[in-house]
């Protein structure tokens, strides 16, 4: 087995256990606690979970989703982050060519659906996840892309939404747009260059009205959108099809 393929199977059996990390992220990160302390408790019984309940996937449907103690209903967004790691982890060795490449792309990845899921529950972006986002968009662009050509498609990102952000303040008088938004173009910009960053603000926010116009109470002026569920998915299609077919 040469060393490629066998980074490639360690990346793919990696992969569920950083899912299962990545969602004590998304659990714990907009609360303010710690992801390393405390140990990992139900949230309704509060009963430490041992080692038979943090097998990733496996425990989950072994218990069929339930607390073994209280049969509290686990989140099932633990299941799925856990599943779409391992997903971004084939992916990744599909796309990439050596070791190095197929674990940045399974960084980007894993990072772009915790931002997914924590502005999907929360309306949050936070600065611990953009700013790796930005770092690792970066070190891609330095070893296989043009550094910069990505510090240009980050600042073009990030200032074109600090701009929107400031315009929309001054005529609604609200916050139309969060920093955590501009921050995430920052990272956004530099992974895709900056002749496709009309493309992916495009396709996000036709994603972000048609999911908003689907979902119960349709879409209104005053309904909050996270925008920066929208903006991951279409960075991830628009960055991916751009490393496939450069």
């Amino acid at each position: 087995m040469t060393d490629t393929a066998l980074f490639s199977l360690l990346l793919i059996l990696v992969a569920p256990v950083a899912g299962s990390f990545l969602g004590v992220v998304i659990d714990r990160l907009p609360r303010g606690i710690s992801v390393v302390a405390p140990r990992s408790a139900c949230r309704s019984c509060g009963t430490i979970l041992g080692a038979r309940d943090l097998v990733p996937v496996l425990s989950y449907l072994r218990r069929r989703g339930r607390c073994r103690t209280c049969g509290a209903a686990i989140p099932p967004a633990l299941l799925y982050t856990e599943i779409a790691a391992t997903a971004s982890a084939v992916l990744a060795v599909i796309v990439g060519d050596t070791p190095l490449q197929m674990a940045l792309i399974a960084l980007v990845l894993w990072l772009l659906w915790t931002l997914a899921l924590i502005d999907l529950f929360h309306f949050r972006l936070p600065d611990p996840l953009t700013a790796p986002l930005f770092l690792a968009a970066l070190a891609y662009a330095w070893l296989y892309g043009d550094p910069a050509l990505a510090l240009s498609g980050a600042a073009i990102g990030a200032g074109s939404f600090l701009l929107l952000r400031l315009v929309y303040s001054a005529l609604r008088h609200r916050e139309g747009l969060g920093l955590g938004d501009v921050k995430l173009m920052a990272g956004l910009g530099a992974l895709v260059p900056p002749t496709d960053l009309p493309l992916l603000v495009l396709v996000a926010a036709l994603s972000a009205l048609v999911a908003a116009a689907l979902t119960r109470g349709g879409w209104t002026a005053d309904r909050p959108i996270p925008f920066g569920v929208a903006l991951c998915a279409a960075g991830a299609l628009v960055w991916l099809a751009r490393v496939v077919l450069p």
